[in-house]
Parts: C-alpha cells; structure tokens; sequence
C-alpha cells in the first residue's frame, strides 16, 4: 500500500481517535443505566487498570516498534520490517500472556485490598485483554512505521462498536444481578480486543504478497528481542509515568486537602475528573500528528538527513500549536460557558472552582500537546530515553510543586493546577532544546506560535460579546475568524499542507497579506 503524507496520516489516526472517544463518551450514559451506582462502583474500580495497560501498550509498543520499522525500511527494505513484525509478535505476545496469567491469579488479592468481592469476576473477565493488546499494539506499530494510519483507526473503531453492543447487551441481560452485569460488561471489552485483534490479522493478510507462512512460525533473523525492547521499553515508561503519577496525586491532594477542608474528594474530582478531562480533550486530537510524524524522522535520520529531520520536527509542532494555541484560548476564554454546557451537576462553590481550573489549566493544553508531539519526535529519532527521563524529571517537579502549594488553603487544589504547567514546561524545554539546535528552526517555531496566539486572540475576542447566543455559536465564530486570520498572515504555504503526498520541486509563495519565500515544504 502506498505511503500516506504526514498530514493525510495524522488526520486518519485522530479522526479514527475522535470516533472512537465520542463513541466511549456515549456509551457511558446508558451503561449507567443499566448497571446503577452500585454496578458503575465494581465497574470504574476495575476499569482503570485497563485504561492504564491500554495508556502504556497503545502508546509504548506502537511508538517504539514504528520507529524500528520506518528504520529497517529506509534502510533494507520491506523484507526487514516484515522480520520485525514477526519478532515482535513473539515477544510482545508471550510479555501479554504472562500479564494475563498473573492478572488471573492476583484477583482476589486485588478485590479484597479494595473491598469489593464483586471485583474478582470482573478482573478475570478482563484479564486476557491484556495479551490481546499486546497483539493489537504490534500490528498497529508495524503498519504506522509503513505510514500506514488507516488500520489503526479502523481497529479502534472496530474496539469500540463491539465494547459498545456486546457490552450494552450483556448488561441488559443480566441486569438484575450486579456482579454478573458487570463482569459482563467487562468480558464484551476483552471481546472488542479480539475483534480488533482479528481485524488486524486480516488486514495484514489482505496486503496479499506480505503473508507467506505465518507471521508466530517464520524464524525472522537479524531481530533480536534486545532491539525490540531498547525502543520500546523506554517509550512504554514515558507513556506510563502520567497516569501513574496520578495516583501519586491523589493521595498528595486529598490528604493535604483534607487536613483544612471536608471537601478534599469533591475537589481532586473537578480536578481530575473535570478540568483534566476537558484539558485532554484537544490534546488527544494532536495525537494523530505525534504517530505520523515517528516514521517520517525515522526515515529522515537512517538515511543521515539530520537537517531535513529537524525541519520536520519543526513543522510538525508547527501544526501541533495550530491546534492547541486556539484551544487553550477557547478554553481561557469561555470556562463558564463550556463547564456549565459539559458539567450541568456542578453548581454553586464547586463550579466556580472548576471553572478557575479550567482557566488555570488551559494553558496546559499548548504545553502537553507540544511534549507529545516533541517525544514522538525524539522516539524517531533514536532516542526515546530522552524523553522518558524528561518526564519522570517533570513529573519530579509536578510532585515537588504540589506539596508546597496545595497544602496553602488560599491555594488549595489551584495548587495541582499551576504544578502541572510547572510540569508540561519542564518536560517541553528539555525535549525541545534537545531535538531541534538550529537556532533558525527554533526561532521560526518561536514566530509560529506567536502568530496562532495573535489569530486566536482575535477569534476569541471576536465571539467573546456572542457568549451569551451559547457555546456552539461562540465555538464557530472563534473557529471562523481564526481560520481567516491565519489565511491573512499567512500561516501556512501551499507546499506545507499536501494531504496526498505529492513531492514539490517549485518553491511557493505564502498565502495571506504577508507572503514570503517557502522552498519545498518543511
């Protein structure tokens, strides 16, 4: 299959992504339902491991072993990316297994520590999750290191559509007993992933010449498991550092918290269950362009193109703040009117303090979008060490910030809003000075993001006297008047944006009132 353009790549893979979120979002609502508060209680309590096994698989083992693949074929050609997809999928198979077996065998040890003997079942429903993602999480690697996106979106739509049916419909069935509607429920997500699985398995065949024996049968030589791990392991540890760090924050806030105010619980849940999640909410659109851009300097740098390599990485934060720098205005802009759309329950004191950390946090929305575009960047490159150390260091000084400051009851859970751009900052610095050293190339970054912050003042000073017509109508005002305001000053060239990958040997004029010479696209 031919090679899809960076844009075209990133657009695939964070409109798959949206689906799929939308699509968990709603599922939500009538699984509730059907489950109670009772149902959702066993549910949410063992949930969150798998959120935490998919966090580090789906960005771990995809990461790494894209970076490897793009490697081998810049360099050996189809033949070698082929032996690496058969090693990983012995290796990464057999680490997924062992993790299902001891998820098996740890359960009642794990529902008795939480108290809830209804949990037992509903860790062995999900337990063989944990080798299926690991399956999925190869494919979804080897195919991204092709610059092929589409089986990556597909498989998460896939997940979702059968979690979505097969979840709501087990539930159903047993809804008068909670604990077998929950392990229901659980067991139609370890389904999901053998679907997605299956989807895999079946692309990969469908590519024809590119199966001959199976893929667990054929010795792949020159692969060694060493090589595998030194790629992923580290990239696994970055992606797993955040979400371990946040049960590291609930238990600093709520006791620091709670030694001043009764209300330490409600508080960390606007933090995290609020603010964050609406934080998270463009960050997860940016990811597509951080899978799409690993392959291409990949590429780049086996073939010893550092230069060209940096001018990528440059336009690949370029387009990275195109998205965040207009969010995070919305998000400092309108904090009332977005909360009180999203969060209709949250009234009186409570609302007014998420709507202080929205406000607070919205600058986080540039700061993590930018480090996750900039750690795809350096796993590309070689080097994903760099940023696993960089974001252990920045949740080092998340940690630090939140104990001096939240304990202030002036302060309060503020405190965990300003340490987490404390941490984002630290962990964009590092990465940033480390993977660009043109001075030129930073500069012009520098002018990017000025520029977006100019035409995102405009548009939201522009639907800021429409706030009251609602979030929708000031939502498309800000969009519209941004849009044009980037087209005026002349953001973009045409030879950046080429969604089909069409190579430009003429140079090109910037679009806009301030147009400038542009050769070849960065």
């Amino acid at each position: 299959m031919k090679k899809q353009s960076f844009i075209k790549g990133a657009l695939i893979i964070s409109l798959g992504g949206i689906v799929a979120k939308v699509l968990g979002a709603f599922y939500r609502i009538p699984l509730t339902n059907i489950l109670g508060g009772k149902g959702m209680g066993v549910y949410q309590m063992v949930y969150p491991l798998y959120c935490l096994l998919l966090t580090v698989s789906a960005t771990g083992i995809p990461s790494g072993l894209a970076r490897i693949v793009s490697h081998a074929e810049a360099q050996r050609g189809p033949a070698g990316s082929s032996a690496i997809l058969r090693r990983s999928l012995a290796l990464f198979s057999a680490i997924g297994l062992i993790g299902s077996v001891l998820m098996l065998a740890v359960a009642p040890a794990m529902a008795a520590a939480q108290g809830e003997p209804l949990a037992v079942s509903a860790y062995r429903m999900l337990a063989p999750s944990v080798f299926l993602v690991s399956v999925i999480s190869c494919f979804r690697g080897y195919f991204q290191g092709k610059s092929n996106f589409l089986p990556t979106a597909l498989s998460e739509i896939v997940e979702q559509a059968v979690k979505i049916s097969l979840g709501l419909y087990f539930a159903q069935i047993y809804a008068g007993n909670v604990g077998k509607a929950v392990s229901a429920a659980l067991f139609a997500v370890t389904l999901s992933e053998v679907a997605a699985a299956c989807f895999m398995f079946l692309y990969r065949f469908a590519q024809g010449s590119a199966v001959r024996r199976p893929l667990y049968a054929e010795r792949a030589q020159n692969v060694r498991f060493s090589s595998l791990l030194r790629f992923t392991l580290p990239v696994t540890v970055a992606a797993g550092i955040l979400p371990l760090s946040n049960i590291l924050d609930s238990i600093i806030i709520v006791n620091l918290i709670g030694r001043y105010s009764d209300r330490a619980t409600a508080l960390y849940g606007l933090y995290s269950g609020g603010a964050n999640t609406l934080v998270n909410l463009p960050v997860s659109v940016c990811y597509g362009l951080a899978a799409a851009i690993i392959p291409v300097i990949a590429s780049l740098y086996a073939v010893k193109k550092e230069g060209e390599a940096e001018q990528k990485v440059a336009f690949a934060l370029k387009c990275t703040l195109f998205i965040a720098v207009p969010s995070a205005a919305f998000l400092f802009a309108f904090p009332s009117e977005i909360t009180r759309l999203l969060f209709r329950s949250v009234t009186g004191q409570e609302g007014v303090w998420l709507v202080r950390l929205v406000r607070i946090m919205s600058v986080t929305t540039i700061l993590l979008s930018a480090v996750q575009t900039l750690s795809a960047c350096l796993t590309g490159r070689g080097k994903p060490k760099i940023a696993a150390i960089s974001m252990t260091a920045a949740v080092g000084v998340k940690l630090a910030l939140e104990v001096v400051l939240v304990r202030i009851p002036r302060v309060s859970i503020a405190g965990a809003a300003i340490a987490s751009i404390g941490c984002y900052f630290v962990a964009l610095l590092v990465n940033l000075l480390y993977i660009i050293r043109d001075k030129k190339i930073l500069a012009r970054t520098g002018l990017d993001l000025v520029r977006f912050s100019a035409c995102a003042a405009g548009g939201v000073g522009a639907a800021y006297f429409l706030r009251f017509a609602g979030v929708f109508a000031v939502a498309g005002v800000t969009v519209a008047v941004y849009l044009a305001l980037a087209f005026l000053l002349g953001c973009f060239a045409p030879g950046e944006i080429d969604l089909f990958g069409r190579r430009k040997n003429v140079n090109h004029r910037r679009f806009g009132l301030f147009p400038r010479r542009f050769i070849g696209g960065r």
